[in-house]
């Protein structure tokens, strides 16, 4: 593999020094860019586009083309795991994505596929491989997968949910089927994530959408333990490097703590929690990832260039910081807005990281 020329962003997860604040953006291969979106036609649907290696890195590669990020993500989706374990993953415009089967009982479970990551998700493999070519060396791959918990709740729901009352109910009133079922899925993930860094995946992200839909005790429980399972039979390093684990939680402001003892390099925090209040309370433990609410890019590229200063100027000093938002980008925001985010990371974070 080619020499790495921007490690930026690995330094800052091991909380190491750096020049300025890395940025990159969760969703940053989407549909606010309008090539993606051609893309996208061009393949024929999204999931004709995950599974072709070659579009898969055509569009992982073109939001570098336009902005400077210390990072690219695998162009790829969190259920490609259930799919592979034989639900029948589509996705119906305006509705999201869709299961052709469930798992609301021991049948169910027990019809699941097997599943091997190299064989049944060859196609990430192949993009993860294809996308760390053409990268050169120019930044470092995030791959990643959906958390247990997070995967459980579609598989259980059918698709999105507003309530969770299927997949709340199987884990309240059938705990054992769900404990059954997240560490079916905490086995897989952590077979898939293990692959993609044998394809060349240098840094992993673990999205936890939906854990913080759960109570405190049920976070515990039903989501954290089965990420910490995962996160103890990944590979601490790969072609001579630490290979970093950022765990995200959606809405996990109130258990940063727990989070911080996981065993993850980096926890990402979404745009309600202050980040200067989350270093100060885990911050010499993990590097923090965020934390701009995705709402800000529609605003003036000055509000814009303000709210970074101010995030910025909350964390203070130091490294350990990766900028990023607090969730994924949304799909109307005008691309020169986010020319104007990353470009006053890269100005006013420098200062932070003066000796």
């Amino acid at each position: 593999m080619n020499e790495l020329k921007n490690d930026r962003f690995l330094r800052a997860l091991s909380r190491q020094s750096v020049d300025r604040t890395p940025i990159w953006m969760m969703r940053q291969a989407g549909r606010y860019l309008p090539e993606y979106r051609a893309t996208r036609k061009q393949a024929g649907s999204f999931l004709d586009l995950c599974m072709n290696a070659e579009l898969a890195c055509e569009v992982t590669l073109q939001p570098l083309r336009r902005y400077p990020m210390d990072a690219a993500i695998l162009f790829s989706d969190i259920l490609t795991v259930p799919d592979a374990l034989g639900l029948g993953l589509y996705f119906e415009e305006g509705e999201g994505p869709r299961f052709r089967k469930t798992v609301r009982s021991e049948a169910d479970l027990a019809g699941l596929n097997s599943f091997t990551a190299d064989d049944d998700l060859d196609y990430v493999m192949r993009a993860v491989s294809t996308i760390r070519s053409e990268l050169n060396g120019s930044v470092p791959l995030i791959g990643f997968s959906g958390s247990p918990w997070t995967l459980a709740t579609y598989m259980v729901e059918g698709g999105s949910s507003k309530d969770f009352a299927r997949v709340k109910s199987m884990a309240y009133d059938k705990p054992a089927l769900m404990h059954d079922l997240l560490s079916l899925l905490a086995d897989a993930v952590a077979d898939y994530l293990a692959a993609q860094v044998r394809a060349g995946a240098q840094a992993l992200q673990i999205f936890d959408t939906w854990g913080g839909s759960l109570s405190a005790s049920a976070y515990r429980e039903f989501s954290l333990a089965y990420m910490r399972r995962i996160l103890e039979r990944l590979p601490a390093e790969a072609e001579g490097r630490p290979v970093p684990v950022i765990v995200f939680t959606k809405g996990g402001g109130q258990w940063l703590e727990s989070i911080a003892d996981c065993g993850a390099h980096a926890v990402g925090i979404d745009w309600t929690t202050d980040i200067g209040l989350a270093r100060k309370r885990i911050g010499d433990k993990v590097a923090l990832q965020g934390n701009m609410d995705p709402s800000m890019l529609f605003a003036s590229p000055e509000r814009i260039r303000a709210e970074v200063a101010e995030i910025l100027a909350t964390f203070g000093h130091g490294s350990g910081h990766v900028f990023n938002l607090g969730h994924g980008i949304t799909p109307g925001v005008n691309p020169d807005h986010v020319t104007a985010f990353v470009e006053a990371v890269q100005e006013l974070s420098p200062p932070y990281h003066a000796s």
